[in-house]
């Protein structure tokens, strides 16, 4: 029997990765990544207003490149034999569309309105959009629509950026028919669809970020959604019902993009989804294991039967929902708003006299390339204790738990004797202890972990993060051996979307990659950490109750 082949393409905030993997056991076989220009570039965003926006051409041009470098590296591989694709997204990233389900930027008159571009997960232009969405699901007498997304709406989510820009931008609330997410999009494009209404919606996307539920029928009713503005209550029609898991087909490959890619058009395309949710595939998530997708922020991922949770409500979190993460399995998520990005902001703070000298740009680079290596060095020689600085991880504002977007991140402890080593020290602890205060709310609500499994950039390239990690939640930290976990899990999807294995359990356990390395909490650092841990709580009690000042 020939070996059979799939592609997961891996959406994340940069770039775009994807991997030509073996169904039989799970091996890479060839990978590509595609930078996007217009975002490195700086278009279409304010970091100063917290506005983040991507051009749909960036995903197209992408997502060409990528597939057709993974063919071309694997020639032995015959395209025919590829079965299946599967797209996994940051979220949540939507955007407005036509009819067609075109993006509007894409149309005539909208090329360069970044209302009319993908609003990246990390754009919170609608803290008070989100602010509102809460206050009215707690008054206004009805379904309370968030709970069972933690009971807290985001900035980061569908409905209060939908809200922000049809507000702010009368041109693209008049325009826009629709509004799909990017795990939506680009599993549409590739099979062609030319009618919004048509396309499979993600469960995942929905369930977590939409506040779309089976017990109230979908998506929460115009009535309550008129509440907000009565533009969002006519869209509800023309969104979506159902919603489908990774693991379904959204049809085959087009003849244009098969023709484009090198493909077949027997070639499965599946249901988008998330990175996250698919990374925590790629890393052969069960029950009572945390999964921590850590990148630039964290996703934390858990499953479990649903026998276990029953009616049980999680507060703070980002959604629980069936089938998210493996269908027939109800779908755990919670996150930090910043992780790799505080020490890259960390970074970036170090370099500016760097940046701004009258230096050559290959030196500026050697001395960026090892400034964060330089730094973990020295930090993770300071001995802990409870006089260090203590920082607060919420520079992008706090996702779990208990969503505030509007939250500012500080430092307490700063002496003369406070050098770049020490605050970074802190900025590493931060990081591990706003884990910690994901950990502690997922046991105090009564749900079990038994072992952390990490996975990401963060996690595969440093050790004294990880150490400090295992330290702080007095748990062994498990890394995944796959680097691209998520693209991997996306490619499980895709074998069981094309009929290769008959469930996402059954993929896991044959293409599943492993783990190579644990780190063991040193108990002399966990004790003193608990101290530090209770002083991080207090900061953010201080501050959470002083931001507006």
């Amino acid at each position: 029997m020939k070996n059979q082949y799939v592609i997961g393409v891996d959406y994340g905030t940069d770039s775009v990765r994807s991997v030509l993997i073996d169904t039989t056991n799970g091996k890479e076989i060839s990978q590509s990544v595609f930078y996007y220009p217009r975002w490195k570039a700086g278009k279409y965003c304010v970091p100063a207003k917290n506005q983040f926006r991507q051009h749909p051409l960036d995903y197209l041009e992408g997502l060409e490149s990528t597939i057709k470098d993974c063919l071309a590296k694997a020639p032995e591989v015959n395209p025919e034999l590829v079965k299946g694709i599967t797209v996994d997204t940051t979220g949540s990233t939507p955007v407005a569309v036509d009819k067609t389900g075109t993006p509007l930027a894409l149309t005539a008159g909208f090329e360069e309105n970044p209302n009319a571009m993908f609003v990246l997960w990390k754009d919170h232009t609608s803290v008070n959009e989100a602010a509102e969405i809460n206050q009215v699901s707690r008054t206004w007498g009805g379904v309370d629509y968030t709970q069972f997304e933690g009971g807290i709406y985001s900035s980061e989510w569908f409905w209060a950026k939908i809200l922000h820009i049809t507000r702010e931008d009368e041109s693209i609330a008049n325009a826009a028919y629709s509004w799909l997410e990017h795990c939506d999009w680009i599993p549409s494009v590739l099979v062609g669809s030319d009618d919004v209404s048509s396309v499979k919606r993600s469960r995942c996307a929905a369930g977590h970020k939409a506040m779309w539920h089976e017990s109230w029928g979908g998506l929460p009713s115009e009535e309550y959604l008129g509440k907000f503005d009565s533009r969002l209550a006519a869209l509800r029609s023309r969104l979506f019902e159902d919603t489908y898991t990774a693991d379904v087909a959204m049809g085959n490959l087009c003849e244009a993009w098969a023709e484009k890619l090198g493909l077949s058009t027997e070639t499965i395309i599946s249901v988008g989804t998330f990175d996250a949710h698919a990374g925590a595939v790629g890393v052969e998530i069960e029950s009572a294991t945390l999964v921590k997708v850590m990148g630039t922020s964290t996703c934390d991922m858990m499953v479990a039967p649903f026998d276990e949770i029953g009616d049980k409500l999680v507060r703070g979190i980002c959604g629980q929902v069936d089938g998210s993460i493996i269908p027939g399995m109800l779908g755990l998520e919670a996150g930090q708003s910043a992780f790799g990005d505080l020490l890259a902001w960390f970074k970036n703070l170090t370099m500016w006299s760097v940046q701004n000298a009258d230096i050559a740009p290959e030196i500026k680079q050697q001395i960026e390339d090892s400034i964060i290596v330089s730094l973990s060095k020295a930090a993770a020689a300071i001995p802990i204790s409870e006089k260090n600085v203590v920082a607060l991880d919420w520079v992008n504002g706090r996702r779990t738990p208990d969503a505030n977007q509007a939250l500012k991140g500080a430092i307490m402890g700063l002496g003369m004797g406070s050098d770049a080593p020490a605050i970074f020290r802190a900025m590493v602890e931060a990081i591990c202890f706003g884990s910690k205060a994901i950990v502690d709310r997922f046991k105090n609500e009564g749900v079990d972990i038994k072992q952390i499994v990490g996975m990401g950039g963060v996690a595969k390239k440093s050790d004294f993060v990880m150490q400090t990690l295992a330290d702080v939640l007095d748990m062994p930290v498990k890394i995944a051996t796959s680097e691209q976990a998520p693209a991997l899990g996306a490619a499980m999807y895709a074998a069981v979307a094309a009929g290769i294995y008959p469930d996402v359990n059954t993929a896991v356990a044959a293409m599943g990659n492993g783990f190579d390395k644990t780190y063991f909490p040193i108990a002399e650092n966990v004790a003193l950490y608990a101290k530090l841990y209770e002083k991080y709580v207090a900061l953010g009690a201080f501050v959470e109750g002083s931001y507006e000042l």
